[in-house]
């Protein structure tokens, strides 16, 4: 969600960055890392509202992927947050470095051996200036004066709180139990599914289960003045539990607004495929910032408004028929945190396929052509500004262009199938044969060229890999038109469908078709290229 607004709103940076060591232990399975594999996270933590200071703890239980000798585990927790491990076994040593927890084991562990760390923490999180365009925490006031408090962090990692194995690769296999402490008249929401609730003292103690495994920065506790409502959506795997926390003033809008959700659902399982965490149920909780992807748990913060606060940002008017809160992040569910990038570089997996969402909700909620004509609209939004794909292994993102650039793309590879139930077939075998898992672009870009038989390699060079448009030029002589492609990578092939016609561009001469008599050329505008005429 983050990098959308910011492309939209800010100017382009500069490309060039220079990454340091600690950006490599943020961002690579190091050898720290690679020797063991998170099964569950239980976590308890307390925000004090007065003194925008957390505290709690995390235990991490593990199992060791390979027989290692004294290996030295790191561990992931930003500063200023501090920390003390718990009852760690005589002869361990324990290091901080920078953003690093470092613990030195004195012994040696065989593959499949469990283990684990409990670490406490506590300190003055960074706190967010614009979440959620900015990692940090959210310490705001509702309307009656009451504590508003959630975290934004999906570029900076759930590590700026809490201290974890924070890389999108390694998910916690058994998921995680969340429990947030709030003062008494408060409500704690997190991921997953209400276990209980327990008031001790003047406190209350909400504890919630996620049973499958959980991207780490979608681990988010959000705490409020909030009122629940309920539903039930029946689906492609049966009942799913609708769960809503939203704030008691905002209770009637949220009940006419969230009735979206229903239609949201359907559309989204016919073309991506059943709900994937049925088991943890769909829920929406109001934050004090716009909107999140955190899986389970939905930030919703449009202020019960259709298009993205009342505005649409394909410029067409066809955004304002629905809250794109609820697509949007909604449509993450199935692209990050069904199907998760195991590194940051490939976030387009995640935000060009939900971008898409968009249109494709579009088609199955109103038509065809409305949906055409939004995803069209959208390319407004698109910078060129650097290639979609980032920097590997030092937890850098790639141009915002990942949403609408990316969605484009999606769009004109659709086109070149041709069928649109093949391409739902596709997106579908996408969700289904990556069920759960972390991925990379290779692994993506592999199955869409395996299932669709098209070999769309020089495509995704292309619009991923480069910021270069494909221009078809094209001139008339007599009744033929000829036609190449300019703009393009060495190689790039792709058919372009033209009313009856099918081109075949190429990059290297002019092709040439003879004409109908008395047809209409029409340029086809759903494929994402530049159409120019060019002067013989």
């Amino acid at each position: 969600m983050k990098k959308l607004i910011i492309t939209l709103l800010l100017p382009s940076v500069f490309w060039a960055q220079n990454f340091s060591m600690q950006d490599t232990l943020k961002g690579s399975d190091t050898s720290f890392r690679n020797f063991w594999d998170v099964k569950k996270y239980e976590i308890d933590v307390e925000p004090d509202f007065s003194k925008k200071y957390i505290s709690g703890k995390n235990t991490i239980q593990f199992q060791i992927t390979k027989d290692v000798e004294n290996p030295l585990f790191q561990i992931d927790l930003q500063q200023p947050m501090d920390f003390k491990v718990k009852d760690l076994p005589e002869g361990f040593h324990v290091k901080r470095d920078g953003d690093f927890i470092f613990i030195q084991s004195n012994k040696s562990y065989k593959k499949n051996d469990k283990d684990t760390f409990t670490i406490e923490f506590f300190g003055n999180p960074k706190i967010a200036q614009r979440a959620p365009w900015d990692g940090g925490w959210v310490f705001a006031e509702d309307d009656k004066g009451n504590p508003w408090i959630s975290v934004a962090q999906e570029g900076d990692g759930a590590s700026l709180w809490l201290p974890i194995k924070d890389i999108w690769s390694d998910e916690p296999d058994e998921g995680i139990i969340l429990k947030i402490i709030t003062p008494e008249e408060l409500v704690g929401v997190g991921n997953g599914r209400l276990l209980s609730t327990e008031k001790k003292e003047n406190k209350k103690i909400w504890t919630w289960k996620v049973n499958n495994p959980i991207n780490a920065y979608s681990i988010v506790p959000t705490i409020g003045d909030f009122v629940h409502f309920n539903d039930q959506y029946m689906g492609e795997k049966g009942s799913l539990d609708l769960d809503y926390w939203v704030l008691k003033g905002n209770l009637s809008k949220a009940q006419k607004q969230f009735q979206q959700v229903k239609p949201m659902l359907n559309a989204l399982e016919y073309w991506f495929g059943p709900y994937p965490f049925y088991e943890d149920s769909y829920k929406i909780v109001e934050t004090p910032y716009l909107g999140m992807e955190h899986q389970s748990n939905v930030a919703y913060g449009n202020q019960y408004e259709n298009g993205y606060l009342g505005r649409d940002l394909s410029g067409t008017g066809v955004g304002l028929h629905w809250d794109f809160i609820i697509v949007h992040e909604s449509g993450h569910e199935w692209f990050a945190n069904n199907i998760t990038a195991k590194d940051q570089a490939d976030m387009w997996i995640h935000e060009s396929f939900t971008s898409y969402s968009e249109t494709l909700f579009t088609e199955k909620f109103m038509d065809k052509k409305s949906a055409d004509l939004y995803v069209q609209g959208t390319r407004q939004n698109i910078l060129n500004d650097r290639p979609i794909i980032g920097k590997y292994g030092v937890r850098n993102e790639g141009s915002g262009d990942m949403y609408y650039k990316g969605a484009n793309m999606l769009h004109t590879i659709r086109q070149v199938i041709g069928n649109d139930e093949k391409f739902r077939t596709i997106l579908r075998g996408l969700n289904r044969y990556f069920y759960h898992q972390t991925v990379t672009t290779q692994q993506i870009e592999s199955y869409i060229t395996e299932k669709s038989g098209i070999d769309f390699s020089t495509v995704f060079n292309q619009y991923l890999r480069t910021t270069n448009i494909p221009v078809l030029a094209y001139y008339f002589k007599k009744n033929k038109l000829y036609y190449c492609w300019q703009n393009v990578e060495n190689g790039f092939t792709m058919p372009v469908k033209l009313n009856d016609y099918t081109l075949n561009p190429s990059a290297t001469r002019w092709n040439k078709i003879k004409l109908k008599k008395n047809s209409e050329l029409e340029w086809n505008k759903n494929y994402f290229i530049l159409y120019k005429e060019f002067k013989p």
